[in-house]
């Protein structure tokens, strides 16, 4: 098949028109000119890498924590009708047998995907604070225990473990994790200083910015000021304009460049549905108006997808080039 004239963007994320020949499910090629059968004209259309969501609960009615692979089916089918060619099931606090189950779950379905593939999983939890839980379960919060890592690691491949770096025991985790996978400052107490060594000592990534995190304050400027401050961490946005107002997404867009910004959905299995009650990580959340929150009042995940809140960046004046990155090859 032979896709004509479309818009795409090359190695540096700049368009141009082109044909791109597809063979099987793969692109054999990309140039001018290209001849076959089956050609598809894509004129004044444009093209774009598949987006990467590495950070992503549940949606369509499943979650990775049912420990089903029906569950995970639904999301991978839900996923690609929406832009999204992969992504990081992301687990939640909970007890080490039933983490134990959804690993297994995740590895046994991986390979056989219907739509969106797994790249690895997002172990968001356990090792977080009891001040900064959110939606999380505080009575199966713990230390960071690498023996515990490794275990759920053999079972299927972490590509992305959360910890708050002021718990005892985080920077030594942090360091042996690291030879792994990436390590994130997630839900987290921390001070500035605090999170600025845990830079120095294994953490590389920030999870949802903002959220389960202090605020910025002029004399306590915390984990957000000190990931704006390194030049090669990475941050986690989420775009859907209730975690985050505008103004401070277009704040946090020019502060991090076009490289380090990280567009995730932080979905629930709302996502795709209706408003309703729905279990994540063994709580109820209640979806009223799209926003997914607890009893309390704690945001509790979010119910959309990277392509709206790429075109929520869009529309709130991000450069094109910007939020592609952010959903594509940042993350």
């Amino acid at each position: 098949m032979i896709i004509k004239n479309a818009i795409i963007y090359d190695e540096n994320f700049e368009p141009r028109k082109a044909d791109i020949r597809i063979e099987g499910d793969t692109i054999a090629e990309m140039g001018e000119n290209l001849d076959g059968s089956n050609i598809i004209s894509m004129d004044s259309l444009t093209l774009m890498p598949g987006f990467i969501d590495i950070h992503i609960h549940g949606c369509n009615g499943g979650d990775m924590s049912d420990c089903d692979e029906k569950s995970l089916e639904k999301m991978s089918a839900y996923l690609a009708k929406n832009g999204v060619t992969s992504f990081c099931p992301a687990s939640m606090t909970m007890p080490h047998k039933e983490l134990r189950r959804s690993f297994e779950t995740v590895e046994k379905y991986k390979g056989r995907e219907c739509g969106a593939y797994i790249q690895g999983i997002n172990m968001e939890g356990p090792f977080i604070s009891h001040e900064k839980k959110g939606a999380q379960a505080g009575e199966y919060i713990r230390n960071p225990d690498i023996e515990e890592f490794n275990l759920l690691n053999k079972i299927s491949q972490v590509l992305l473990v959360d910890v708050a770096p002021e718990v005892p025991g985080a920077f030594d985790f942090a360091l042996q994790a690291a030879k792994v996978c990436t390590v994130s400052v997630a839900h987290t107490n921390a001070d500035y200083d605090t999170a600025c060594r845990a830079f120095e000592n294994g953490f590389s990534h920030e999870t949802h910015l903002f959220n389960a995190m202090p605020a910025i304050f002029n004399r306590e400027p915390g984990a957000v000021a000190a990931v704006f401050n390194n030049e090669k961490a990475t941050a986690e946005l989420i775009c859907d304009g209730f975690h985050i107002h505008p103004a401070v997404l277009r704040m946090s867009f020019r502060l991090l460049g076009e490289g380090r910004a990280v567009v995730v959905s932080d979905a629930m299995k709302a996502a795709g549905l209706n408003d309703g009650d729905y279990i994540l990580g063994g709580q109820t959340v209640y979806v009223r108006d799209g926003k997914a929150q607890l009893a309390n009042g704690a945001i509790a995940a979010s119910t959309t997808n990277l392509f709206t809140e790429f075109k929520n960046l869009l529309s709130l004046g991000i450069p094109f080039k910007s939020a592609l990155k952010a959903c594509t090859i940042n993350p």
